[in-house]
């Protein structure tokens, strides 16, 4: 009996804990012409950050698929790669239930020795990816902290330098 007691509480916490937000009413906030300097964003440590002014791109991963694909590609980079190349990441992660996070998600992205910038919060989130094929890799293009291009697309480690680098 207790076995059916943890199992049903593990699986209310697994299923409740996560915050969901719905997209619906949702501005979205990737569009052309919109400014992101106001955008504050806390990275792996929990130390907040802005958009650079001098950053040219940002790659947006809303699945976990593309999150990985990016962080595999990043890994076999230097630290400094991203801002050499004048480039954010930011990678969500609120569709995850908040012990998931807590426990295995976050830790493991502390590891990293690039700066992932993190959507913790779905309600933060969601404008971000209304309009956005979130099994894809959003590219945003910015001219002084300004959106000058959004582009979703499928992309594989091996197309990410030409992306980045461009």
């Amino acid at each position: 009996m207790k076995i059916i007691i943890m199992a049903a509480l593990t699986a209310f916490l697994l299923i409740g804990c996560g915050e969901k937000a719905t997209t619906e009413n949702v501005k979205p906030s990737l569009v052309v012409g919109n400014s992101l300097k106001e955008l504050k964003i806390n990275d792996q440590f929990g130390e907040e950050h802005g958009i650079n002014m001098d950053t040219k791109k940002i790659i947006f991963a809303f699945a976990k698929d593309s999150a990985h694909i990016v962080n595999n590609f990043l890994v076999t980079k230097p630290s400094t790669y991203l801002s050499e190349n004048n480039v954010q990441f930011i990678a969500d992660v609120s569709g995850a239930p908040a012990i998931i996070r807590s426990m295995f998600i976050m830790p493991g992205l502390k590891d990293f020795k690039h700066t992932v910038l993190i959507f913790e919060d779905e309600a933060v989130a969601a404008p971000f990816k209304v309009g956005s094929n979130e099994t894809s890799i959003v590219f945003v293009g910015l001219e002084n902290g300004k959106i000058v291009s959004v582009e979703n697309i499928a992309v594989t480690a091996e197309s990410l330098p030409q992306i980045i680098e461009m």
